[in-house]
C-alpha cells in the first residue's frame, strides 16, 4: 500500500488501514459487489421510495383535474425515460462513479462541478433524505390518529430516527444493505400493485363517476403546470443516481444500460396505474387534502384491513431512504477524491470500506432539513435545482459529441434525444419565474453562494496557514472518530 496516499494536504501521517485483499495486501479501496439485479433495485429502490404516495397532492392542486393529472404523469415517465437514454450514454462512455457531477466536471470543469456538488450535498440531497423520512414517519403515524391531525413535532422525531439508523446501517454493512434492498424493492413494487389492482376492482364494480368529465377545469396556466411536473418529476427521481455508483456495479457497460431499461418502463406503468386507481377512488378534493393518500385511499377500500397499505408504503419509504443515503454519499466522496471538498469525505472506514465521513455529513444535514415538515414546499423547492443540473448533465452529451466525436461510446442515442431533453428542461426551469419566484430564487442563491467558497477554499493554490491548520485538525479528528482512511489506488 502506498503510504503517500494515507497523508493530509499539509504531510501528516494519517491512520494506516487494516484490511486485506484476496492478495494479501492492505487495500482500501471499494469492491465491485452490485449486479444487474441489484441496479434494478438500486433505481426502483429511489423512485419507488415515497414520491407516488405523496406527489398526486401536488400534480392534482395545480392542474385541476383528474384527465390532466393523468396525461402529466404519463408525460414525466416518458422525460424520465428520454433522460435516463442521455444518462446510459454518459454512464457507458465515462465510466466512473459520481453522477452528474462527474459529467459535468468532464465537460465544464471544477467551477459548475464544484457547484452542482455544493447544491447537491447543501440542497437536494439532504432536502430528498427529510422528505423519504418524513413520509415513512406520516405513513408510521398516521393509522394512530385516524380522526385528528398527527403531532408535527413527533412525524419529525420519527423522521430524523429513521434516517440516523439507516446511515449507521450503511455505515456498518453495504452487502447487508444490499441484501435488504433486494427485499425492499419487491415489498414496494408489491404495494402499488396491491394499489393498481384494487382500483381495476373498484372501477369494474361501475365506480368511473370521478373520471366522468376528466379535463374539466383543467388549468392552462403555463406556470401551474410547470409546478405540476414538479411534483411529478419529483416522483421519478432517481433513475440517475446508479450513475452514482458504476465503480461498484460489475459489467457497468452491459449492467447500467440494462437497469435502466428494465426499470424506467416498468416504473411509468405503474405509476400511471396507480394514480388512476386513486382517482377512481377519491376526489381530486379528497386528494388535495391528503398528506397520506395511501392511507385514504386504504380506509374507503379495505375497511378494517385499511392497515395493510400504511405497513406496506412505510416499508416502501424506508427502502428508499436507505437506498437514497446509499448513493448519494458516493457522489459526496467522489467530489471529495477530486479535491472539490474536505478530502476527510474522502475516506473508507478501514473496516467496512464505506464512507462514513460523507455519510455522517449528509446525515447532519438531512436532520437540520427536518425543521421544515411542509412537503410540497420541500419538493419544489429540491426539484428546481436538481433539474437544472440535471439539464446540465444531459448538455454534455452534446458537448462531448462535438467536442470529442472519436469518444468510445459503447450506448449510443440519437442527438435528437437530449436536444428535446434539454429544451423541455429550459422551459420547466423558467415558467415558474412567475408562480414561485421565491423558491426558485432561494434555490439560485444557495447554489452561487458556493462561488466564494470554490474561489476561497478550492481554486487558490496557497490557502492561509489558518485554514490549513484548522482543515489539518478537522481531518485526523475525523480519522480517530470514524476509523478512516483515503482509498488506495
Amino acid at each position: 500500500m502506498n503510504s503517500d496516499n494515507l497523508k493530509t494536504p499539509t504531510g501528516d501521517q494519517l491512520i494506516s488501514p487494516s484490511v486485506e485483499d484476496t492478495n494479501g495486501e492492505n487495500k482500501v479501496k471499494m469492491k465491485k459487489h452490485m449486479g444487474l439485479l441489484e441496479g434494478v433495485a438500486i433505481i426502483l429502490g429511489i423512485i419507488f421510495g415515497s414520491g407516488i404516495f405523496i406527489s398526486p397532492r401536488g400534480v392534482i392542486q395545480e392542474v385541476d383535474s383528474v384527465g390532466g393529472a393523468l396525461v402529466l404523469w404519463t408525460l414525466c415517465g416518458l422525460l424520465s425515460m428520454v433522460g435516463a437514454l442521455c444518462y446510459a450514454e454518459l454512464g457507458t462512455c465515462i465510466p466512473k462513479s459520481g453522477g452528474d457531477y462527474t459529467y459535468i466536471n468532464e465537460a465544464y470543469g471544477s467551477l459548475p462541478s464544484f457547484l452542482y456538488l455544493w447544491a447537491a450535498n447543501m440542497i437536494f440531497v439532504p432536502t430528498t433524505n427529510s422528505i423519504m423520512g418524513l413520509t415513512f414517519a406520516k405513513y408510521v403515524i398516521q393509522p394512530f390518529f385516524p380522526e385528528c391531525d398527527m403531532p408535527d413535532l413527533g412525524v419529525r422525531l420519527v423522521a430524523a430516527a429513521v434516517i440516523c439508523f439507516l446511515t449507521f446501517l450503511n455505515s456498518y454493512n453495504v452487502k447487508a444493505t444490499m441484501k435488504l434492498q433486494n427485499i425492499f424493492m419487491f415489498c414496494k413494487v408489491g404495494a402499488l400493485v396491491l394499489i393498481v389492482l384494487i382500483g381495476i376492482v373498484w372501477m369494474s364494480l361501475g365506480h368511473m363517476e370521478n373520471l366522468e368529465n376528466a379535463f374539466a377545469h383543467t388549468t392552462h396556466n403555463p406556470g401551474k403546470i410547470a409546478k405540476a411536473f414538479y411534483s411529478g418529476i419529483f416522483s421519478y427521481s432517481g433513475w440517475n443516481y446508479l450513475n452514482f455508483m458504476t465503480e461498484e456495479l460489475q459489467n457497468p457497460f452491459v449492467n447500467l444500460p440494462r437497469a435502466i431499461y428494465i426499470s424506467l418502463p416498468l416504473v411509468t406503468s405503474i405509476y400511471v396505474l396507480a394514480n388512476m386507481a386513486y382517482m377512481s377512488v377519491l376526489t381530486p378534493e379528497a386528494i388535495a387534502s391528503t398528506d397520506a393518500i395511501a392511507v385514504t385511499f386504504g380506509n374507503v377500500v379495505l375497511g378494517r384491513y385499511s392497515w395493510i397499505l400504511p405497513i406496506m408504503v412505510a416499508i416502501s419509504a424506508f427502502g428508499g431512504l436507505s437506498v437514497h443515503i446509499m448513493s448519494s454519499s458516493r457522489m459526496l466522496y467522489v467530489g471529495a477524491r477530486n479535491d472539490q471538498f474536505p478530502v476527510m469525505f474522502a475516506h473508507l472506514n478501514v473496516h467496512t470500506l464505506t464512507p462514513v465521513p460523507s455519510l455522517f455529513f449528509l446525515n447532519t444535514l438531512s436532520l437540520i432539513m427536518l425543521c421544515s415538515s411542509d412537503i410540497q414546499l420541500l419538493i419544489h423547492y429540491c426539484t428546481i435545482v436538481e433539474t437544472f443540473f440535471v439539464t446540465l448533465s444531459v448538455s454534455a452529451v452534446l458537448y462531448f459529441r462535438w467536442k470529442y466525436p472519436k469518444m468510445e461510446r459503447p450506448i449510443k442515442v440519437h442527438v435528437s434525444v437530449p436536444i428535446v431533453f434539454v429544451i423541455i428542461c429550459i422551459f420547466l426551469l423558467v415558467l415558474p419565474i412567475i408562480e414561485s419566484p421565491l423558491v426558485l430564487l432561494g434555490g439560485v442563491l444557495i447554489t452561487l453562494s458556493g462561488v466564494p467558497v470554490y474561489y476561497f477554499g478550492i481554486s487558490r493554490d496557497k490557502k492561509p496557514e489558518k485554514f490549513q491548520k484548522i482543515m489539518r485538525a478537522t481531518t485526523i479528528l475525523c480519522q480517530k472518530l470514524f476509523v478512516s482512511a483515503h482509498e488506495d489506488d
